[in-house]
């Protein structure tokens, strides 16, 4: 599966950077395919392609405040669940992914 996630927290440091650790690692151990752009306090990292955004399957916000650029998932229906279950349990948490988008299709 195409998997695109975005991680962010209100502090932009901790769970942004574990998260998306925990999401990458989660979806390598499933097979699947993964981008992941971190929105932190840095900044934008890893900035997802339109290409990559209507390519995905499945698109995970792994977030806790507002998305950067949200326009650019306008036609997809991304599924947003709190950094924290990514950190403490990622391959519960991607699998709750997957079937939160099974059910909405």
């Amino acid at each position: 599966m195409k998997i695109v996630a975005i991680t962010a927290c209100a502090g932009g440091i901790a769970h942004t950077y574990m998260a998306a650790e925990a999401v990458k690692k989660a979806a390598r151990l499933a097979g699947d395919e993964i981008k992941i752009e971190i929105q932190g306090a840095m900044g934008v990292e890893n900035q997802l392609s339109q290409n990559d955004i209507e390519e995905a399957e499945l698109i995970i916000f792994a977030v806790n405040i507002g998305v950067r650029d949200l326009d650019r998932f306008e036609s997809k229906n991304p599924i947003v669940i709190d950094p924290g279950e990514f950190v403490g349990n990622a391959q519960k948490a991607l699998e709750k992914a997957k079937k939160l988008a099974a059910s909405q299709k």
